[in-house]
């Protein structure tokens, strides 16, 4: 039995013996399917040998509610397994979501994912004992600290292949099964799961054509009285101002809609979401979203107007986002 076979085994134990049980027969059928198309991208060899050339270390100690979710200390592995360790991972480039830190090895993604964290931890329902779905979860990085909060399961959705591999180099450490990584977009999910407590979606409703059925997604996947943690872009006006950039929104080519808060908050309303708060709304600076050594493409500096930092390089205003939280 290979890798991939023993984990769809414990993939169909893990559904079984979860509170997502009712959906085993399907989802398993699903992941599987995914899972298969996963192993045809053109990279997935290369990368399943940077996972398998991982060193064979066992870290004394995590610390998943840090900054950097932290595996290990350096005193657990020997100069050659650094480097070895070292050589693995950024066969993985580039690293968009962290920090991490394996055994002393700092992973200085291009986002400082923490940051977000911070903005919105204090502020959200406690995790503890909670069921989470965490959409579009890059490569796992808010998944660790849901669970380093207390949440009891995680399951993080994301099509992104790359991701699931990044997500697979934490695991193969950290060996927590209550936390899953799916290779699959919301629009794969049973509609109207209704088994989750917590739903994040966080830097997606922009990117969805239409952000209406977006929110009735997300709601139909969250219990009676379940809270959706819901990040975006956001443009400044009332309720009647939203974005419709004509092309590119800082060089990204599938960004639609950026609505104001007021019209926002509306949406949410109309979606029959209740209690509707704004938890923070930050602008996106060039110290957050950064060009590294972890990810050596363009960031966020060469997507503003070099002239005019408040304006993007398409002239839109520059990047604001904003946190909300809602109650089905």
């Amino acid at each position: 039995m290979n890798h991939d076979q023993k984990e769809q085994v414990r993939l169909k134990g893990w559904l079984a013996t979860s509170p997502l049980a009712a959906q085993t027969d399907s989802l398993y059928a699903m992941l599987t399917q995914a899972c298969e198309q996963a192993e045809k991208h053109g990279d997935y060899p290369r990368w399943q040998q940077a996972l398998a050339q991982l060193p064979a270390l066992a870290p004394s100690s995590l610390a998943l509610d840090a900054d950097a979710v932290r595996i290990g200390y350096a005193s657990d592995c020997s100069e050659q397994q650094r480097a070895q360790l070292l050589s693995s991972l950024q066969a993985l480039h580039p690293w968009r979501k962290g920090p991490f830190d394996f055994f002393a090895t700092h992973i200085d993604s291009e986002w400082h994912s923490d940051w977000k964290w911070n903005r919105l931890k204090d502020a959200i329902s406690p995790l503890d004992g909670r069921t989470i779905l965490d959409v579009g979860c890059g490569s796992g990085y808010h998944c660790w600290r849901m669970r380093g909060a207390g949440a009891s399961w995680v399951v993080g959705i994301d099509p992104g292949i790359l991701f699931l591999m990044q997500f697979r180099a934490a695991q193969h450490y950290i060996q927590d099964e209550a936390v899953q990584f799916w290779p699959i977009g919301i629009d794969d999910l049973p509609t109207g799961m209704a088994c989750f407590d917590t739903v994040f979606s966080m830097g997606i409703l922009y990117h969805r054509r239409s952000p209406i059925n977006h929110l009735l997604q997300l709601k139909g996947l969250l219990r009676k009285a379940g809270e959706l943690v819901l990040e975006t872009l956001v443009v400044v006006g009332d309720e009647q101002r939203c974005l419709l950039p004509a092309g590119r929104y800082a060089k990204m080519r599938n960004t639609w809609f950026l609505p104001s808060v007021a019209m926002l908050k509306l949406w949410l309303k109309r979606s029959g979401f209740h209690h509707i708060r704004l938890m923070d709304i930050s602008p996106t600076t060039t110290d957050e979203q950064r060009s590294t050594d972890w990810m050596r493409f363009e960031s966020l500096a060469d997507f503003l107007d070099p002239a005019d930092q408040s304006r993007t390089i398409e002239g839109y205003p520059a990047p604001l986002r904003a946190v909300f939280i809602a109650l089905k």
